[in-house]
């Protein structure tokens, strides 16, 4: 995908040559960010490989979701809250629905029935679920308790410490079983030729600075582009930016599937759901503070909450057991369908 890095400048000179375009400008801006967060990835994986296990570890948690995380921070910036929850909550249900299904698929279809760490799947399911129950409390306080605002916030401050805490404590425990030979993998660098650390950490920052660029030129033009697309803002956030921001790390969870390494496809899209949940939601809580008009709160929209839910509940039953077949992944792909036809549908589900 390296040669749509011709797009980055495209779209740069289209934003300032044809600003009111701003179709033509999403979609070039769109398909250039995915180039840059595949070299970001591989920088990052090229670094970790090198570093060892506790830095590595550390280095891979931090930019393993960067992409969707700058922007998510420039549409905080600019104050839409809703689309930051919605591309949180399509990243999640991406990964670990469409992702997940169609790596089985590929991986089955290609290697037959295929087999992964149960035990690391069942902790990282159970993560997920602790998240999303954590999720629902804010909008099941607000339901019950009249003129909760005001407290809500309040409560988001602390449900987000707790949920950096408990994702810290993942990352110490998941370094230090790697450590003591308990599994696992730091890093994932399945494409390309090895990289010099000066190189990898050279590229890592060019592609950072590269996706701050190209995020705050999207956002500018995301709601102006869903509209001429007849798009909803929930159905931009949960299946647009959230395919946009994830792409790279997406085609790495395939070609891992199709060479039969399925723990770890199944650990990048389970793992980078774990990072959303647990470190970039409540990071952008607490960022909002700074960032943006106004603070932002953990209360997530109903549809998002039952649909993130749902795909947590299943995923979870069928990564359960530690092997997977490629009619397992046509169900999640189902399941991933039957939810985008419902954001289609009903604009107003978020």
């Amino acid at each position: 995908m390296y040669w749509m890095l011709l797009l980055v400048p495209l779209a740069i000179v289209l934003h300032y040559l044809m600003p009111d375009n701003a179709l033509l400008v999403f979609g070039a801006t769109a398909f250039a960010i995915v180039p840059l967060a595949a070299l970001m990835s591989r920088a990052t994986g090229a670094l970790a490989s090198r570093l060892g296990p506790s830095i590595g570890g550390l280095l891979n948690a931090t930019f393993g979701n960067a992409a969707e995380f700058i922007i998510a921070l420039a549409a905080l910036r600019e104050g839409l809250h809703g689309m930051v929850k919605a591309s949180i909550a399509g990243t999640i249900i991406g990964n670990i629905v469409f992702v997940l299904g169609l790596s089985m698929v590929l991986g089955g279809l290609r290697n037959g029935e295929q087999r992964y760490d149960a035990r690391s799947a069942r902790m990282q399911a159970t993560m997920l679920t602790l998240a999303v129950f954590t999720l629902i409390l804010p909008a099941s306080y607000k339901a019950v308790v009249p003129g909760a605002a005001n407290t809500l916030q309040d409560i988001s401050l602390v449900l987000s410490g707790v949920l950096l805490l408990v994702y810290l404590a993942t990352v110490v425990f998941t370094l230090r079983a790697s450590r003591s030979g308990g599994g696992g993998h730091v890093a994932h660098d399945v494409h390309g030729a090895p990289m010099s650390n000066a190189r990898a950490a050279l590229l890592l920052g060019g592609t950072s600075l590269g996706i701050i660029w190209l995020s705050e030129i999207l956002v500018g033009v995301v709601e102006p582009a869903s509209r001429q697309l007849g798009f909803s803002d929930a159905f931009t956030g949960v299946f647009v930016l959230a395919v946009i921001g994830g792409a790279a790390e997406q085609a790495t969870a395939l070609v891992a599937a199709r060479r039969n390494q399925m723990t770890l496809s199944l650990s990048i899209a389970l793992g980078s759901g774990v990072q959303l949940a647990l470190l970039v939601a409540p990071l952008l809580v607490l960022l909002s503070y700074v960032v943006g008009p106004a603070p932002m709160s953990l209360e997530f929209g109903p549809g998002l909450l039952l649909s993130v839910l749902v795909a947590v509940i299943i995923t979870g039953q069928v990564a359960s057991d530690g092997r997977s077949d490629w009619l397992r992944g046509v169900q999640l792909l189902g399941l991933y369908a039957i939810l985008a036809t419902l954001f289609w549908f009903v604009p107003d589900l978020a």
